[in-house]
């Protein structure tokens, strides 16, 4: 081999071995970029021992005969990302569907392509790599034996893909899937093309691919910095892990609502200047979502003065009641701090809380650009005027909140309170 083309490979093969680092550094918690970390690893590896080391010093065949195994290592953990990327969709069932079939016999065509390199590594060296370049007819039984199984993953992976991308996936994610379809077909036919054309489609490959990456780690790194305003670190993990539309699929959960409002808000709005009134929303939401944040709360609203926060989706926790009645403990403490700082100001503003549990479905709506993450049931709208019936410093709770779940005394209120839109009178507890 030229020195030219042997330069070529080396360079290529580190920047798949360097794309596989970043690819793992950059975001190893998630499934998908541990897997894709992989595919670039063996790639380069693959590259550098089958087509720079052998140049360089002579290697024992029984060493050569295991060559071939990284070149499956990488199709069958491309092929698990694919798989990973379509767990992202909200859609259960289609987890099972024909897409996923394919993957797995892509997955099962890489180990025959495996043991076939492992078995006949003469015939693969002779008749299959850079077959063009080599003179070997593409008739030849032997290029076929080992191309076959390739190709049929690439197809696996390409048809799964396309199917995938069908059903609309998490749009930051369908700029990686679409940089991976133009990908394939360079980085596969690499295989059989003149080390003169070989790494050239490696890099524009590679280099397709890397693009998608990019942006894809982009759009997510804003996408984190946005919502770690507004959601738990588990719930900020979970969109990472899944996507924006598997992590907020329409479901029908137990959980539980805590509210939170200030009192005196209007009056206070009415007499003090913008700045002032900014200032102060920047502060109590500011320490309202450390809390929310602390108990695993999701915070579903913030508007005017007025909190909703989610304990228990779209994250489950069996605990949700425990963590709210702690987080609403938690609020007042603060809001009594932030209370004795307002009123040294002369702002004369108050903290209210209400707390309920029970059935609510959970989901995101909307269309385009603007969506938002709901709940809808009894338990968010008795929560709502629970809080709204609250006095500064008071933490009302639903009537059939469990008191010994409560970790503390309550006490049920005196008379019933009718609330708007609810059918009944209902008597609130009230958190000591």
């Amino acid at each position: 081999m030229e020195e030219t083309h042997l330069l070529a490979y080396g360079v290529v093969a580190l920047v798949c071995c360097g794309m596989g680092v970043v690819f793992y550094v950059a975001d190893r918690a998630t499934p998908s970029s541990r897997a894709l970390a992989l595919a670039f690893d063996c790639i380069g590896a693959g590259l550098f021992l089958n087509a720079v080391l052998p140049e360089l010093v002579p290697v024992p065949a029984i060493i050569t005969r295991f060559f071939g195994l990284l070149e499956m290592l990488a199709g069958a953990a491309l092929l698990q990302w694919v798989l990973y990327v379509r767990r992202t969709l909200p859609s259960a069932d289609f987890h099972t569907a024909s897409g996923d079939t394919l993957v797995r016999w892509g997955q099962l065509a890489c180990v025959v392509y495996g043991v076939l390199a492992v078995t006949a590594p003469e015939a693969r060296s002779t008749h299959f790599l850079n077959a063009v370049s080599t003179g070997v007819e593409l008739a030849s039984p032997w290029f076929w034996l080992f191309a076959t199984p390739l190709l049929f993953a690439s197809l696996a992976g390409t048809a799964s893909l396309l199917l995938l991308l069908n059903r609309r996936p998490d749009p930051v994610e369908r700029r990686r899937v679409v940089a991976m379809l133009l990908a394939i077909p360079l980085l596969a036919v690499s295989i059989a093309l003149p080390p003169s054309y070989a790494p050239l489609t490696l890099v524009l490959g590679t280099m397709v691919f890397l693009v998608g990456a990019v942006q894809y780690h982009v759009e997510q790194g804003r996408r984190g910095e946005f919502m770690a305003q507004f959601l738990s670190p588990q719930v900020a993990d979970l969109v990472r892990r899944r996507g924006l539309e598997g992590a907020t699929a329409p479901a029908r959960m137990t959980i539980s609502v805590v509210c939170v409002d200030l009192r005196g808000f209007t009056a206070v709005t009415a007499e003090t200047d913008s700045h002032t009134v900014l200032a102060v929303l920047r502060r109590y939401y500011g320490e309202i979502g450390r809390i929310a944040a602390r108990f695993g709360g999701t915070i579903k609203d913030q508007a005017g003065d007025g909190v909703l926060i989610l304990v228990g989706a779209p994250v489950p926790d069996p605990r949700h009641r425990q963590h709210a009645l702690a987080m609403a403990r938690a609020i007042r403490e603060t809001g009594a701090d932030l209370s004795r700082e307002w009123r040294s100001q002369g702002l004369a503003l108050g903290v209210g809380v209400g707390v309920a549990s029970g059935m609510v479905t959970v989901g995101l709506i909307g269309e385009g650009a603007r969506r938002e993450y709901t709940a809808v049931g009894t338990p968010v709208n008795l929560a709502a005027r629970l809080c709204a019936s609250a006095d500064d410093g008071d933490v009302l709770l639903a009537p059939d909140m469990d008191i010994e779940a409560a970790g503390g005394p309550a006490s049920r209120l005196p008379e019933a309170l009718t609330l708007k839109g609810l059918p009944e009178p209902v008597t609130p507890l009230r958190l000591q």
